[in-house]
């Protein structure tokens, strides 16, 4: 059975889908208006949809007919995006050490400077959100995301508005992680040298699952046109 079925209208567009998560990392692929985005927050527990089950390390969190529904949360899934949403009012260190305040505060200050040295971030610490580049609002967010070491992390093209080397960076950086990790892109320059396997998504619907390279293969004209751009 599929980790996550799920189907959900929005207006005139209908998603329906259903795939499991069995790579470290899975490319959640498409065009723009396939449905990508409302999956994430599916998953992330911000859209509850009309109907489907999601199972994430054989635990239930979601099943509209059992109406089970785990609370954003309590779901151990890290969530990021285009445009990260800190805190302005807290420093790069509190907004990291914000889902962790559980901890004792050895442990949290700990695991704080362990997230923020992951991603380059140490320099930050101090730095209040609005001070902050793009890039580095995007390496707090996810020093932040991954603080609570989540079962999964979901990446909503977190990187499209950063430059090539940031991007490269902090790519390289979350490849090495032990963290599974859901994708989404619709840049297939960005996402072919990782490896990992795809879900291609087509008007709400998954149209193709695998190994990323086979499955896009019949795409790498225009992998080409945006590799020479």
């Amino acid at each position: 059975m599929p980790d996550v079925q799920i189907r959900h209208r929005q207006g005139d567009f209908i998603l329906d889908a259903a795939f499991s998560l069995r790579a470290q990392w899975t490319v959640l692929f498409g065009p723009s208006g396939s449905g990508k985005s409302t999956i994430l927050r599916i998953l992330a527990g911000l859209i509850v949809p009309e109907h489907g089950s999601i199972a994430l390390a054989g635990r239930a969190l979601l099943d509209t007919d059992q109406r089970i529904a785990v609370p954003p949360g309590h779901r151990s899934i890290g969530f990021v995006t285009q445009q990260p949403a800190l805190f302005p009012h807290l420093s790069a260190h509190d907004n990291v050490a914000f889902g962790i305040r559980h901890l004792a505060r050895e442990a949290r200050e700990h695991r704080v400077s362990e997230m923020l040295r992951l991603f380059g971030a140490e320099s930050l610490a101090s730095r209040r959100t609005p001070r902050l580049s793009g890039g580095e609002r995007q390496r707090v967010a996810l020093a932040r995301a991954l603080a609570p070491a989540p079962d999964l992390l979901l990446l909503d093209e977190p990187l499209a508005a950063l430059d090539d080397a940031s991007s490269q960076d902090i790519l390289a950086r979350l490849l090495a992680l032990p963290t599974r990790v859901l994708y989404v892109s619709h840049d297939l320059a960005e996402i072919w040298r990782i490896p990992a396997d795809v879900i291609f998504l087509e008007h709400g619907r998954v149209t193709a699952t695998g190994p990323l390279r086979h499955v896009l293969a019949p795409h790498r004209d225009r992998l080409l046109q945006q590799l020479s751009g």
